[in-house]
């Protein structure tokens, strides 16, 4: 067979380094993106921040429609990417930015307060000891103990094996570190140094007030029948311990406030604060969906380096001129990424609107394809748009990934999202009778009354993803 040459048509698109850029921008959280702008900021002389009435500067105030019909955005081109399809307009614009200021360089700018950083549990129990009558060499001791500490303040290491472990020199025997162990026991934070959860709760219990009431019985409850209490094993409980309904349930009120993991409030983690991507109102009888300014970090070219760049020819301004290339594309993909996401957000706004004035009993079934034929985008671009992004609502913050779900088929013919029916569970728990809760067979008996056709099993997986006990543990006295 002799070689022959053909001619072939084929499409292939092109990952750019401006679209990958943007497809990357999209699917990073607000907190990633002011990272990212940053970094940018150090690297690139042609990239500055701008004063919010700047000329140049991009509005944060533009509101495109959730319709792909009726858009003020640029309309994307489409592709055969199944990512990249959304992102695919060349047009750099000098004049295009962010949002608000991000940052000025004003001398009178003012920070808000810094937390004051919160001792470890280590730092507080050593601090502790530095106030302590104990001797030098008993301090060691304990300090040793306090190093062995879990993050939740236990001691999960058996003193005889943490005796063989530590060095003939130091001359520490058992009885050393089982001294050292009380004394731990007995710094200001009661329950710290326990070696199992029934130790904790009774150190903590021993710690009230001898003439709290049922505090004794407390004390027999957690030390020898915590697994009873923990099964709502009531009756026997009140067989063995020969205690009334009246006093087994002030001992269970008092267990029930104590802290099993008294080392947790140490070393705690600062929480990341989120700062949402929209700002969700009602105008009239409509709910909207506007930019957070505050979320979107306001960038222009810097005019002296491009008017420099501008005056000269010579081979040294390649690197400004491709460093002013890289400014306009970001420039250009953190506003089309704003405006993907209020686009998004606002699509999702117009299909929950009952969840805006009922709550999540109001909410309804929506899944990615709906709102990605809807604003003619990608349904990964719709994914990329609602992972790790948030909006601010009068009911609180919730991720855009809150609002989808699939539904189920009511008897009328209409659908009930899951998340209102997990609301629905919710209420038929909290309003049951204690001593009668509702089993799945009966939840679901009366979400069929209701028009809501759901099996017992689903009925199950709904309420322990809720992290609602089965019916044995939450029945009380």
């Amino acid at each position: 067979m002799k070689p022959a040459l053909q001619l072939r048509l084929s499409q292939q698109l092109t990952l750019t380094p401006q679209l990958q850029q943007a497809i990357r921008l999209l699917q990073l959280s607000t907190q990633d993106i002011h990272q990212e702008v940053a970094q940018m900021l150090d690297e690139n002389p042609m990239l500055e921040l701008a004063e919010e009435s700047a000329p140049g500067a991009f509005s944060p105030e533009f509101t495109p429609s959730a319709s792909h019909n009726d858009t003020a955005t640029e309309e994307p081109t489409r592709t055969d990417d199944r990512g990249a399809d959304d992102f695919g307009n060349e047009q750099t614009d000098w004049n295009a930015g962010g949002g608000t200021a991000h940052g000025t360089e004003d001398e009178d700018e003012t920070y808000p307060e810094q937390a004051a950083e919160q001792a470890s549990l280590r730092e507080y129990l050593h601090g502790q000891l530095t106030t302590s009558s104990l001797d030098d060499r008993d301090r060691k001791v304990v300090g040793l103990l306090i190093d062995a500490l879990d993050g939740n303040g236990y001691l999960t290491q058996d003193l005889p094996e943490l005796a063989d472990l530590l060095p003939a020199e130091l001359g520490i025997t058992l009885d050393d570190l089982e001294t050292a162990l009380v004394q731990l026991q007995h710094l200001d934070q009661p329950g710290l140094g326990a070696r199992n959860l029934s130790e904790c709760l009774t150190l903590q219990l021993k710690a009230l007030p001898e003439d709290t009431p049922q505090r004794d019985l407390a004390i027999r409850l957690t030390s020898d029948h915590l697994d009873l209490l923990a099964a709502h094993d009531f009756a026997r409980i009140k067989k063995l311990l020969r205690c009334s309904d009246d006093a087994l349930r002030a001992a269970q009120h008092l267990i029930v406030g104590l802290n099993p993991k008294p080392g947790d409030t140490f070393d705690r983690n600062v929480a990341d604060y989120v700062v949402p991507d929209v700002i969700v109102e009602k105008h009239g009888n409509k709910w909207r969906a506007r930019l957070n300014a505050e979320a979107m970090p306001r960038l222009r070219i810097n005019q002296i380096y491009a008017n420099i760049l501008q005056q000269r020819n010579d081979k040294n301004s390649s690197q400004l001129a491709t460093q002013l290339q890289e400014a306009k594309w970001l420039i250009k993909n953190l506003q089309q990424r704003f405006e993907t996401i209020l686009r998004v957000a606002q699509a999702i706004v117009e299909r929950q609107g009952n969840f805006f004035e009922h709550g999540e009993i109001g909410m309804r079934p929506l899944v990615l394809r709906e709102i990605a034929e809807a604003l003619d985008l990608h349904e990964s671009t719709v994914s990329r748009s609602t992972t790790q992004k948030f909006m601010l609502t009068p009911r609180g913050i919730y991720e855009f990934k809150h609002f989808f779900g699939s539904g189920l088929t009511t008897e009328s013919g209409g659908t009930c999202s899951s998340t209102a029916i997990r609301e629905l569970i919710k209420q038929l728990v909290s309003a049951e009778d204690r001593r009668k809760p509702l089993t799945d067979s009966r939840m679901s008996e009366i979400l069929a009354q209701q028009g809501i056709v759901i099996a017992r099993r689903t009925i199950a997986k709904y309420r322990e993803a809720l992290h609602i006990l089965p019916v044995n543990l939450r029945k009380s006295l």
